[in-house]
């Protein structure tokens, strides 16, 4: 088995788990309301924000579900102060495993989690040199990038891992920030 049907056989597996787990605690009552998403938080401890963390390093570096919904999650579960903590926590650990990761297996590692469209949209900035650097710290203070491969990307180029970690951290919480205000006006106003 190709290293790419190992990655894809993976995910797969990662997203059942995790539908699955959704089916479960829907079963159970956990997932019918916020107020008993927030009473299995408190009851959890500790763990629930060592567990929400550990969720949103996993989804940068094998993306089986969007990364603005787990920010959601992480809003409405622990309001938008900590909430925008954990996230940053969890995506910015995230995203520098993800350049790590592309840094460490190359091109592969890139193709067998992320659509070729991608590779063919975004591909043409890998020749960019200092101008790659430019583009993508734009990209990611935007809400709307795809982050997640972006920085798969940057691990393709010839971008330190220092300024890429400079970039993260300076640029990354605009965005979470965005998300966490957002998401919390809008979350209140329904609620």
């Amino acid at each position: 088995m190709t290293r790419q049907r190992q990655l894809q056989t993976v995910q797969l597996a990662a997203l059942i788990a995790m539908a699955l787990l959704c089916l479960y605690g829907a079963h159970l009552g956990w997932l019918t309301s916020t107020a008993r998403i927030q009473t299995l938080v408190n009851e959890a401890g500790w763990l629930a924000p060592v567990a929400f963390i550990l969720l949103q390093i996993i989804q940068v570096v094998f993306p089986i579900i969007p990364g603005g919904l787990t920010t959601v999650a992480g809003v409405a579960i622990f309001g938008p102060a900590w909430g925008f903590v954990y996230n940053y926590i969890g995506i910015g650990i995230g995203s520098v495993a993800a350049f790590c990761l592309t840094r460490h297996y190359g091109r592969d590692f890139l193709g067998a989690l992320v659509p070729q469209k991608f590779m063919t949209k975004y591909g043409r900035w890998l020749a960019g040199g200092k101008s790659f650097d430019r583009m993508f710290t734009i990209a990611i203070l935007l809400p709307v990038a795809p982050d997640d491969f972006l920085c798969m990307l940057a691990g393709l180029t010839q971008m330190s891992l220092r300024r890429f970690v400079t970039i993260i951290v300076l640029a990354k919480p605009w965005t979470i920030l965005a998300y966490s205000l957002g998401l919390s006006a809008v979350i209140h106003a329904l609620g």
